[in-house]
Parts: C-alpha cells; structure tokens; sequence
C-alpha cells in the first residue's frame, strides 16, 4: 500500500491517492469523493488493465461531476420524491438537483467531499462528520469508509455511520464496470421496484419473470438500465456477475444491501452496480428502513471479487 499526492482541486485543495495492491488487484482511491479511481485486473491471457471508468485527475472528476464515476455516495444514496421526507413528525427539505428529486445526496454529497484518510490493515480508512443540516439531512453524521483486498485481490468496501439525531442514511460505491468489450450479467434478483416518469418508485414490488429486467440468467447487460432490482437474500449466491466473453473477466458482487441499482446509460461504455437501500424508502414505509437514530450503528458491506472463466 502507497499513498501519493495526485491533484488539487480548484479551491487548491490537496488530493491524495491510496493504492492498494494484493493478489494480482490493484486499486486507486481518491480522498476526494472516496473515488475508486482505477481496478486493474488480468484477463485470460494475464494482460492486466484497468476496468472502471474515470478520470486521469482530481481536476477531472470536479469538472465533470455528473456520472459520479467510482464515487462514495451519501448521504442517501439514489432519488428521495419531491427532495423531502418526514421523520418523526418533522418534514425535511433537500436540495431537488434530480428532476423533481434530491438525487445521491444533493448539490454537494460525499462524493464532491474531502475526506480524512488513514491506513488499516489491508487498505485505507475514509472518514468525515457531516454537520447536521448539511444538504438538508437532519443530525450530525460520523460517517467512514473502509477499502480494502483481500488475500485472492477482493476489493471490499464496508461502512459505518453514528448519529445524534434520527436522520436516513443509505450509503453505495457508485463505479462503473468494463471487463472489456461486450458484457453479461447475472443477477440474484427475481423482483424489480416498477418506476414513475421521474425515477420514484410506485410502491409496487413486480416480478421480473417476462420482462427485459430478468437477468437470473447470464444475458447481455445491454444500454438503457437505471433500475432498483430486489435481491433474493436467500439465495445463498452472489447478489450480481459480471462477465466479459472477450477477456475471460469475472466480477462477482456480494453486499449486505437489499437492493442493487443496475445503471447502463446509453452514453457510458460501462455499468454501474449500485448496492443499496430502495429509492425512496424514507416516503416509502413499506421499504425496508434507513432511518437511523442516536445510540444506533449505520454498516453496510459491499465485496467486489475477480476472476477469470
């Protein structure tokens, strides 16, 4: 592990990258937005490249903030109707820079962040409080983020937040994926969340049997997705895989989340497989939660693992 000075951004702020590098993975992290700047891999022949999207520098990132490349997204992670909610009687105003909704955390999430970094074993631990108010969002955060590989090169990504106020949380990692050339995907996931004309879910929970979101086989992922699928937590699997035909490239996605937003945009060559909450669970009660209260701990756990078929 290996950490470097990288970039400063407009303001002059000093960004720092953290390169993680074990069993024939290596990972880039940016301190700004807890970005996963680069995943380099082999393929089937042992070529190694890079398989996510983004930029080659801090400056790039801040320029072009709109597809949150390999972002930390939070405070809530995905579309919250109408930028509000009400929590324990109390009605929350939030930034509206989704269409009519709050969107990854507002006009200035954690993505467009600094954060403290330090080392643990096996990689770097983010962290930053986030004051209460902050984009709306009621009660002071204590939030961090912890990158690290494994022994086989996994990259694993586990959070943790505390409060002092009841507030929601509903953290992803926002990377796009490409294995190089055309993909398949697979995923653990039989039910979908069926969306309004602004990306709200309607409430329903509908099967993905018939539809063009059944993806329990390896199909091509396709353009055009930007989907909440339902995980079938006992299913014992992986919660999604992706594959490369052309590179022989295995990504295998296991996470503690209940849902996974398939994001393949007709303007990106790559996909991104956002592990999280339901879209709009704070207006949605039948959701499961993501309220959380003082005296309580925030985790969530996201592993990324690679291989070759």
């Amino acid at each position: 592990m290996s950490v470097e000075e990288c970039g400063r951004l407009a303001d002059g702020t000093v960004v720092h990258r953290w390169v993680l590098e074990r069993g024939g993975t290596r990972v880039g992290v940016l301190t700004y937005g807890g970005i996963v700047q680069s995943v380099e891999v082999p393929d089937r022949h042992g070529s190694v490249a890079n398989v996510v999207l983004g930029h080659g520098s801090p400056a790039g990132y801040e320029d072009d903030p709109g597809p949150y490349f390999g972002a930390l997204v939070g405070r809530y992670a995905n579309r919250i109707a109408g930028g509000s909610f009400t929590l324990d009687g109390r009605t929350h105003r939030l930034a509206r820079n989704g269409g009519p909704n709050s969107l990854h955390g507002g006009e200035r999430g954690f993505d467009k962040r600094v954060w403290c970094a330090g080392p643990v074993e096996g990689g770097v631990r983010l962290s930053r409080v986030s004051p209460d108010g902050e984009e709306g969002f009621p009660g002071r955060l204590e939030v961090s983020a912890t990158y690290t590989l494994d022994a086989s090169g996994a990259l694993r990504i586990a959070y943790e937040a505390v409060t002092d106020a009841p507030t929601v949380v509903a953290l992803t990692n926002h990377t796009y994926w490409n294995l190089g050339g055309a993909q398949e995907m697979r995923l653990a996931a039989g039910h979908f969340t069926p969306l309004d004309d602004t990306g709200i879910p309607t409430g329903e929970i509908a099967a993905v049997a018939g539809t063009r979101l059944d993806f329990r086989a390896f199909r091509p992922v396709g353009t055009g997705l930007d989907h909440n699928f339902v995980l079938d937590r006992d299913s014992g699997g992986p919660a999604a895989e992706l594959y490369s035909p052309g590179t022989g490239r295995l990504l295998t996605v296991r996470t503690t989340e209940p849902g996974l937003q398939v994001y393949a945009p007709d303007h990106l060559d790559g996909v991104a497989l956002e592990t999280q909450a339901f879209p709009d669970s704070p207006n949605r009660p039948q959701f499961p939660s993501t309220v959380l209260r003082p005296g309580e701990v925030y985790t969530s756990e996201t592993v990324y693992a690679f291989g070759i078929r």
